[in-house]
C-alpha cells in the first residue's frame, strides 16, 4: 500500500502541475484585467520635487543645461568606428602594460601576468552633451559628459609559486565628466602643443570581478569598498584643478620665429680622398640647418679637383641658435647614378659669437658617431667662415625665407596664367621584374620630360625640377608621372619596363599653391614616389 500511495502521489503531482500551467497560460492569453489604465503623461512642470529628482539623472545634459551642446554626430561616429577602435585601444593597452608589468612583478614574487582575453565589447560609450568654453588665452576647453555601460571581457591570468589564478572583469560601467584643454594653440599641425585632462567630479565606476569563476563583488561590503577606493584614487590624481598632461609637441619649437641670419662662406677643401677609380673626384658641398624643412643648398661642382676652392656665400634663417647646427655634407658628383658621399661635419651655432666672423677648419668625417673607428681615417679638411647676425628689436627683415612660401612667377608670365613647377624628389620600394634602373617620365599636355637614370637602386633620389609655362590655371588637368626602368645592356630582351605610375589632379595645386606628398604607384606592389608641385603666379 505504501508503494502504491507513493506512485499515485507522484503521478498526481505531475498531472496537477501540467494542468495548472496550461490553465494559467490560457488565462494569461485570453483574460485581460479590466482595471489596467493607460499611464498619465504630465509635463515636467507638474511633477513634484521627489519625482523630478528621480528623473534628473536620466535627462541628457543638453536638455537640462543650455550650456551643453548636443553631439549625436559623435555618438554615431563612435558606433561605426567602435569595432576598429576596440582592437586599436586593446592593442595599445597591451603595449603600454607589458613593460610596466615586467618591471613591477619581480617586487611581488610573481612569475607572470598575462592578458588571456582583452576586448571592450560591442557597446561604445555615449556622450550626453559637450560644453565648450571661450577664453582670451590661446586654448580650447571642452567638457564632454560620457557614459559607458559596456560589456567588456578582460581576463588576466596571474602565475606565482606554480599556481595560476584567473581574474575576469565584466559589466563595466563608467560615468565621467572630464575637462579637456588643448593649449597652447600654435600655427603648426595639429595646432595644439599639449592636452590637459582633469575630472570635474568623482567618476562613477561599477564592474563585476570574477576570481576562480566566482563573483567576488558579491562579498558583503567589498563592492562598496572597491568602488569608493577607485573613486578616491582617481579623484586624488585628476580631480580639478589637478590635471593629466599629455605632450604633443614642443610649444617653443612650434611657435618659433626667425631670430637671426647665418652667413656662410665656403672657402675651400684640402687633401680630399678620391672616390673615382680613374682620375680625381668632382666634389661639391651640400649645406643645411638642422630642424629646418627647407631643401639643402649646394655649391658648384669642381671637376677633377681634390683641393677645390669655392669662395661661395650662402645665408640661412636661424630660429634657435642654441639647438640648431650647420650640417655640411661633401659629395662626389657622378654623371650617371647616385652621387657618392665623401664625408661630413657639423658646426653647432651655439659655438658662434653674435656679430663676430669665425673661420673653421673641419675634418671630413664618415659620420657623426664619435665611437666609429672609421672616423680616425683622414678624408681631408673643409674650411668655412661663419657669421651669425641676430635680428635687432625682434623685427625680422621682409625678405626672410618662409619654408612654405611659394616663389612668384618670373617676368614674362602670361597674365591670368602661371608657372607649374614639378619637383621629383625620390621614390621608395620600386622594383622591376628584369632590372631596376629607375627614372621618371612626366607627360603633361603632350609634352614629355624625364629625369636622369639611377642604376640598381630600389630607393632612388633625383631632386630634379621641371617647369611648364601655362596661359591659364590647370584646374581641369592631370599630370601623368611614371617610374620606368631602362636596361643598362644593349640588345637585352627587356630594354624598358614600367615600375608604376600615378595621375595627379592639379586642381588642388592651383588652390593650395603648393603640395608636397608621397603617392602610391599604380601597378606597383609597394612603390611610392615623392613629388612637390607648385603653382607660381606673378601676383
Amino acid at each position: 500500500m505504501g508503494l502504491l500511495s507513493s506512485v499515485m502521489g507522484f503521478f498526481g503531482f505531475g498531472l496537477g502541475t501540467s494542468i495548472g500551467l496550461v490553465a494559467g497560460y490560457y488565462m494569461f492569453i485570453y483574460f485581460q484585467p479590466s482595471d489596467v489604465k493607460d499611464p498619465i503623461v504630465r509635463p515636467l512642470v507638474e511633477q513634484d520635487s521627489s519625482s523630478l529628482s528621480r528623473l534628473m539623472p536620466e535627462i541628457p545634459l543638453w536638455v537640462k543645461n543650455p550650456d551643453y551642446d548636443r553631439i549625436d554626430w559623435l555618438n554615431k561616429f563612435l558606433e561605426t568606428m567602435w569595432p576598429y577602435l576596440d582592437k586599436a585601444i586593446c592593442k595599445t593597452v597591451k603595449n603600454i602594460a607589458k613593460p610596466i608589468i615586467a618591471e613591477q612583478i619581480p617586487k611581488y614574487k610573481i612569475d607572470a601576468v598575462e592578458f588571456d582575453t582583452l576586448t571592450l565589447g560591442s557597446l561604445p560609450p555615449t556622450f550626453q552633451g559637450m560644453k565648450v568654453y571661450t577664453t582670451d588665452d590661446k586654448e580650447l576647453i571642452m567638457e564632454p559628459c560620457m557614459k559607458w555601460a559596456g560589456n567588456p571581457n578582460i581576463t588576466v591570468s596571474v602565475k606565482a609559486f606554480g599556481l595560476k589564478a584567473t581574474v575576469q572583469v565584466i559589466d563595466l560601467q563608467v560615468f565621467v565628466v572630464p575637462r579637456i584643454t588643448l593649449k597652447p594653440l600654435v600655427p603648426t599641425f595639429p595646432c595644439f602643443a599639449k592636452i590637459f585632462v582633469s575630472l570635474m567630479e568623482k567618476p562613477h565606476v561599477d564592474f563585476g570581478l570574477k576570481l576562480f569563476g566566482a563573483d567576488t563583488m558579491a562579498i558583503p561590503g567589498l563592492y562598496r569598498f572597491v568602488q569608493e577606493t577607485i573613486r578616491d584614487q582617481v579623484a586624488n590624481m585628476y580631480l580639478w584643478p589637478k590635471t593629466l598632461e599629455v605632450p604633443i609637441m614642443d610649444p617653443v619649437k612650434a611657435m618659433k620665429k626667425p631670430v637671426g641670419i647665418l652667413h656662410v662662406k665656403v672657402l675651400k677643401a684640402l687633401k680630399l680622398k678620391k672616390k673615382d677609380l680613374f682620375g680625381a673626384s668632382d666634389p661639391y658641398l651640400k649645406l643645411k640647418l638642422t630642424e629646418d624643412k627647407l631643401p639643402s643648398k649646394k655649391t658648384t661642382v669642381k671637376p677633377s679637383n681634390l683641393n677645390p676652392v669655392w669662395n661661395e656665400e650662402f645665408t640661412f634663417v636661424v630660429k634657435d641658435p642654441e639647438s640648431q647646427a650647420l650640417e655640411l655634407v661633401l659629395y662626389d658628383w657622378e654623371k650617371v647614378g647616385k652621387h657618392d658621399k665623401m664625408g661630413m661635419n657639423v658646426v653647432p651655432l651655439k659655438e658662434l659669437t653674435p656679430d663676430e666672423s669665425k673661420e673653421f677648419t673641419l675634418e671630413v668625417l664618415k659620420n657623426m658617431d664619435p665611437n666609429d673607428t672609421q672616423n680616425e681615417k683622414s678624408r681631408g679638411q673643409l674650411v668655412v667662415e661663419l657669421l651669425y647676425k641676430p635680428f635687432k628689436d625682434d623685427e625680422a627683415p621682409k625678405d626672410v625665407e618662409d619654408e612654405n612660401a611659394v616663389q612668384k612667377a618670373p617676368d614674362g608670365t602670361p597674365e591670368g596664367g602661371g608657372l607649374l613647377v614639378v619637383m621629383i624628389h625620390q621614390a621608395e620600394d620600386v622594383e622591376g621584374k628584369h632590372h631596376t634602373n629607375p627614372y621618371v617620365r612626366l607627360l603633361f599636355r603632350g609634352e614629355e620630360k624625364r629625369t636622369k637614370h639611377v642604376k640598381k637602386n630600389r630607393d632612388p633620389r633625383w631632386d630634379e625640377e621641371f617647369q611648364f609655362m601655362l596661359e591659364e590655371p590647370p584646374v581641369n588637368d592631370r599630370i601623368h608621372v611614371e617610374v620606368l626602368s631602362a636596361s643598362s645592356r644593349i640588345g637585352l630582351l627587356h630594354p624598358k619596363e614600367s615600375l608604376g605610375y600615378v595621375d595627379i589632379n592639379l586642381s588642388d595645386v592651383v588652390s593650395n599653391k603648393r603640395i608636397n606628398s608621397k603617392y602610391h604607384l599604380i601597378d606597383s606592389k609597394n612603390g611610392r614616389v615623392q613629388i612637390e608641385l607648385q603653382w607660381r603666379t606673378s601676383s
